[in-house]
């Protein structure tokens, strides 16, 4: 989306049309236009997903996805009227 941002840019679209075309807030079509200035295209390709770092090691998460999938009835949850669950 950011790179057809860009291409936007390219042929002087404001970024109000910008964020109107796709469906975005006018800041972020704006931020988009200062980072596309700045740096071209490239300044703005995905990074990647944000958040932090996951600290459990793989034990941990084998353990953890262990757990989650025994479900609510596992740990003592009981299902009540509209399939929603009680502890």
């Amino acid at each position: 989306m950011r790179l057809q941002a860009a291409g936007m840019f390219e042929q002087n679209v404001s970024p109000m049309q910008v964020a109107h075309r796709l469906r975005v807030s006018t800041k972020s079509a704006c931020q988009w236009r200062r980072r596309w200035r700045a740096g071209g295209q490239a300044a703005l390709v995905s990074k990647g997903p944000g958040g932090t770092v996951c600290r459990l090691d793989d034990r941990q998460v084998a353990r953890l996805r262990a757990a989650l999938d025994g479900g609510p009835a596992a740990w003592g949850g009981i299902r009540i009227s509209g399939g929603r669950w009680q502890g």
